[in-house]
C-alpha cells in the first residue's frame, strides 16, 4: 500500500503498509482521487498534532464491507466518525461527538493510500452522471454549503467572502445561489472566471465604511490575519462565518465587535446530499478549481506543488483499477 504520511516531523511516501483488518461496521475504499485542502498543509505545521496518513477529501470504490449492497459502489464520505453513543450523537450531532476520529485529521490514517477505512453509514454514493474530478469536491462544497445551515441569507443581503483560495471559491458559488450580491475578496482577481464579482483584498488596516459593509462576511483566508480583515467588512448587527483553521496564533480586539452587535459562527463541515445534488445539476463550475494532478506515488511534490501562489485544488490520483 503507498500512502502519504505526515510523521510529526516530515512528510514521505511510503510504499509498503500492511493493510488493517476491517472493522464491523466499516468499508475499505479504493482511492480514485484525493483533494489536497488547506487543512492538510496546516497538519504538516503541527495543526492538532495529527500524525498518519493524510487526506480527507476523496471519491472512491467500495472494496469490502459487511452490507453486499455497498460492495463496489463509487462513494465519497463523511470525515466525522462518531460513537453513535455520547450525549452528542444521541442529539443527533455526530459531527460534535466527542470520542470521533476524523478522517487524516484526527485519530484516523485518511484518504491518501491506496485504501483507507471510513464506517458505511458515512458513506454516499455518487450518482453516475458526476464524473470523479467533480465528486472529489464533495466534501469541501458540503463544507460551503453549511453555512446556509446555520445563517438565514435573504436575497437582497450583501456578501462577502474574505479569500479566494478552494474553500473561499466554493463558499461564494455557493452563496451566489441564494444572494442577488456576493463579492469575492481574494489576491488573485481575474484567476478563475466565476460568475460573480471578484475584488482585491483590502489590507487589514483599512476597513470599509460603515455604509459599504455587508451583512453576512465569511472568512476562509486560512490567515491569523484574515480574522481582522474580515471585522472590517461586517456591517453593524452582521455575521461573521469562519471558516478558516490554523495553528498559529493570533491577537484580535473585539471591542468594535461589542459595539456593532456582530454575530460570529463557527462553520465546519456540511451536508453532503446537498453537495451531490448542487455538482449533479451543474450549479457549481467546479472544473475551474483543478490546478493540476499528480499519481499518489508523487504525493509529495504535489502537496508543494499545492502551496504555490495562485494554486487551487491539486488532485492526487488513487492507484490503476484492474
Amino acid at each position: 500500500m503507498a500512502a502519504l504520511i505526515h510523521d510529526g516531523q516530515s512528510l514521505r511516501v511510503e510504499g509498503e503498509r500492511e493493510r488493517p483488518a476491517l472493522p464491523p461496521g466499516e468499508a475499505r475504499i479504493r482511492l480514485r482521487l484525493g483533494g489536497i485542502c488547506a487543512t492538510d498543509q496546516e497538519i504538516t505545521q503541527g495543526y492538532l498534532a495529527f500524525k498518519g496518513v493524510l487526506g480527507h477529501e476523496f471519491v472512491g470504490d467500495v472494496i469490502e464491507c459487511t452490507t453486499p449492497s455497498l460492495l463496489g459502489a463509487r462513494v465519497v464520505g463523511e470525515i466525522n466518525c462518531a460513537c453513535q453513543a455520547c450525549a452528542h450523537c444521541n442529539r443527533g450531532l455526530p459531527a460534535h461527538c466527542s470520542a470521533r476520529t476524523v478522517l487524516g485529521i484526527q485519530g484516523r490514517d485518511g484518504a491518501f493510500q491506496d485504501s483507507f477505512l471510513l464506517p458505511e453509514r458515512n458513506l454516499h454514493r455518487v450518482p453516475a452522471e458526476i464524473p470523479d474530478e467533480q465528486a472529489v469536491f464533495t466534501e469541501p462544497l458540503a463544507a460551503a454549503c453549511r453555512i446556509l445551515e446555520q445563517v438565514d441569507l435573504e436575497p437582497w443581503q450583501r456578501v462577502a467572502v474574505l479569500g479566494d483560495g478552494k474553500l473561499g471559491s466554493l463558499c461564494a458559488l455557493v452563496l451566489a445561489q441564494r444572494s442577488h450580491s456576493v463579492t469575492l475578496f481574494g489576491r488573485h482577481p481575474g484567476r478563475v472566471p466565476f460568475p460573480i464579482s471578484v475584488e482585491e483584498q483590502p489590507p487589514p488596516e483599512q476597513p470599509l465604511p460603515v455604509d459599504r459593509r455587508f451583512e453576512l462576511v465569511v472568512e476562509a483566508t486560512g490567515s491569523p490575519a484574515g480574522l481582522e480583515q474580515a471585522l472590517g467588512l461586517v456591517a453593524p448587527l452582521g455575521t461573521l462565518v469562519l471558516k478558516t483553521t490554523t495553528f498559529r496564533a493570533h491577537e484580535l480586539s473585539l471591542f468594535t465587535q461589542v459595539i456593532n452587535e456582530v454575530s460570529v459562527v463557527g462553520s465546519r463541515c456540511g451536508p453532503f446530499h446537498t453537495a451531490l445534488e448542487l455538482i449533479k445539476n451543474g450549479s457549481i463550475p467546479l472544473g475551474s478549481l483543478v490546478t493540476d494532478r499528480f499519481p499518489l506515488e508523487e504525493g509529495v511534490a504535489a502537496m508543494a506543488r499545492s502551496k504555490e501562489p495562485g494554486v487551487l485544488k491539486v488532485l492526487l490520483e488513487g492507484p490503476k483499477r484492474q
